[in-house]
């Protein structure tokens, strides 16, 4: 029984980051897309590991096992998912969002909200709960306990919350 304790404790462990290299940011991921234009609704959950910025970076998603769903990677001029039925390539992140997820989703500003800050390539405003950008409503009352939550209203509405890992709350 203590071996296989500790093959698990290794095995949920991350490795710190090579220097120069960003360091991953975990958590659990749910995205609901609601019933839109003939559409059914759509949920995801998922843990989450992310790197990087909006420039270029990289985002897992993996089941409640362990095990990986889908990856991610991308750089300027490429962005690249990774699932158990191979490899697909996109010219941008809202190309490989809408293939993977069935919508745009802003994953190049994700890395700053998860931060808690606006994507510093877009304008944004302020409010009392967070702030307003990319049509999204950010909202980061509970920042501090680990939660972030984004909105868009635009049809079809879409809900992103995050919960992140103690290790990885800013």
């Amino acid at each position: 029984m203590p071996l296989v304790v500790a093959v698990l404790l290794a095995a949920c462990a991350t490795p710190p980051p090579a220097p120069g290299e960003a360091p991953w940011t975990s958590g659990r991921l749910i995205v609901r897309v609601d019933e839109s234009a003939g559409q059914a609704a759509q949920s995801l959950s998922a843990a989450f590991e992310l790197r990087g910025d909006g420039e270029s970076g990289e985002l897992r998603l993996n089941s409640p096992l362990g095990t990986r769903v889908v990856q991610a990677r991308w750089a300027p001029g490429l962005a690249v998912l990774e699932t158990p039925d191979g490899e697909q390539r996109f010219d941008t992140l809202e190309q490989l969002s809408r293939q993977a997820l069935g919508e745009a989703l802003p994953l190049a500003a994700l890395p700053d909200w998860i931060a808690g800050r606006p994507w510093p390539v877009a304008p944004h405003v302020m409010s009392a709960e967070g702030f307003e950008q990319l049509g999204w409503s950010v909202r980061l009352a509970r920042l501090a306990e680990g939660w972030i939550e984004a909105r868009r209203a635009a049809p079809p509405q879409v809900l992103v919350r995050v919960r992140l890992d103690e290790s990885g709350a800013p």
